[in-house]
């Protein structure tokens, strides 16, 4: 008798039928097994509440067990570093942070999941399909290695009531780039006359520390034009005119808005939830952040909640559409795994979308079927602006995609260092940027993509 191998384990153990079928789940009662999951908490607690809600569900359909725990968001990040190095792993964690399907799956650590993702391939965005699909530099070729079931992007978040005692009206809002967070300026002035005196327009992040300086930055570069950093066959394109121009302006308008006053003094030190927190506070007009986590975090405060304006991001400075670059979180199954499940379970359309809707939808599907066939998806004004911006309007997969060398060029922090050198040492954007080239370029010759 052959003994099962774990690509066997995906079809057969987690071959569930759709979610209409629930009652009768095509699984192997008599083979029930135990998956230990890693799972980080949720930035809300309905996120927790609805991650176990799915966790029973899949329980009594399967008659298997999922050994979970819930992992707050830091300490899950050292534990699956942890893991993967010893090699005692569990079976089941997510991308956390984001880059690791790409580094991961480049020392051949994960399992290819591509008989998963297949099961709902047709109903995935184009950029979550990408967004798995990573090169594996021992056996030197590309492979699918983490299974999507949420995409979360950036998003502009104003404070109503501060606009307008500023005097100027949301209607008012600028729709190009610069002249947008220009106009977030022009508020502060206004303010501080009328005795806000430690009120900024501005909530960047300027620090070394996250992924939010990352995300911001990556926005920046994208709207003036380099989102052809990376080409889609892994190689860096700094010597692209265009390209090194854009990254050099990226780091000028959040720096300059910054040494300006502009931007709270304690930015150069935020982590990911200190810009949520100068929001929340007031201490800003508005904030560039990632899902609709600063919204979700005060749902209970109806007033507090309805006076958030929330939108996608702004169109280039020539008015043209700036693509959503969308994060893409995914289980993934590392290689060393005893028991394989679930994951077939959670991306049934129905399934997944029960599971982020009961998280108060802060992260939004990967699969525009969902939004679609839900209308509670956009019956809110956060979640609609999210849902439009950030999955039915293009989208573009995280640079590390593409190669990832650019994982490390985030961990690195290397555009936060140079945004410091220009803050604390005075640096000329033109000077940090093109310490900052120096650096991506040493670590993309550590990252040579070649499939024969």
């Amino acid at each position: 008798m052959l003994q099962p191998t774990r690509r066997s384990v995906l079809r057969g153990s987690l071959g569930l039928a759709t979610a209409a079928t629930l009652a009768h789940p095509y699984v192997a009662r008599a083979a029930a097994t135990t998956a230990t999951v890693w799972w980080v908490q949720g930035f809300a607690e309905e996120e927790d509440v609805s991650f176990k809600k799915t966790v029973a569900d899949y329980e009594k359909v399967s008659g298997n067990k999922l050994d979970y725990s819930i992992i707050p968001y830091a300490p899950s990040r050292q534990k699956i570093v942890s893991a993967v190095t010893s090699g005692e792993v569990p079976d089941l964690f997510q991308n956390n942070p984001a880059e690791i399907l790409a580094l991961y799956a480049w020392d051949d650590k994960l399992v290819d999941v591509s008989d998963v993702v297949e099961t709902q391939k047709d109903k995935y965005t184009a950029t979550a399909v990408n967004s798995v699909y990573c090169y594996n530099s021992v056996l030197k070729k590309h492979g699918v290695y983490g299974v999507p079931y949420l995409q979360a992007g950036l998003l502009n978040h104003i404070w109503r009531p501060l606009v307008e005692k500023a005097g100027s009206k949301i209607e008012d809002m600028p729709k190009t780039w610069d002249a947008r967070y220009d106009f977030f300026k022009g508020l502060q002035e206004n303010l501080r006359e009328q005795g806000m005196r430690k009120i900024y327009s501005l909530g960047f992040t300027v620090s070394t520390v996250g992924v939010d300086t990352n995300n911001q930055y990556n926005a920046f570069l994208i709207a003036y034009g380099g989102r052809n950093i990376i080409s889609q066959d892994g190689k860096l394109r700094l010597d692209d005119p265009q390209v090194r121009n854009a990254a050099i302006a990226a780091l000028t308008y959040p720096t300059a808005a910054y040494n300006a006053g502009f931007v709270p003094p304690s930015a150069i030190n935020w982590n990911d939830s200190d810009n949520n927190n100068a929001f929340h506070s007031k201490l800003v007009v508005m904030d560039i952040d990632g899902t609709i986590s600063t919204e979700v975090a005060i749902i209970k405060h109806k007033q507090d909640y309805d006076d958030i304006v929330t939108t996608g991001l702004p169109l280039d400075n020539n008015g043209k559409p700036v693509p959503s670059q969308v994060n893409v979180a995914c289980g993934l199954i590392p290689k060393g795994a005893k028991n394989v499940e679930v994951l077939k379970y959670l991306i049934q359309p129905k399934i997944c979308g029960d599971y982020l809707k009961v998280g108060l939808g802060r992260n939004i599907p990967a699969m525009p079927s969902i939004v679609h066939d839900d209308p509670w998806w956009l019956a809110d004004p956060h979640r609609a602006a999210y849902v439009n911006y950030g999955l039915l309007e293009p989208t573009l997969p995280a640079f590390w995609v593409y190669n990832p060398a650019y994982a490390q060029v985030q961990n690195e922090h290397v555009w936060g260092a140079a945004q410091a050198d220009i803050i604390q040492n005075g640096a000329t954007p033109e000077a940090a940027a093109e310490k900052a080239f120096k650096r991506i370029e040493a670590i993309f010759a550590k990252y040579p993509i070649d499939e024969g």
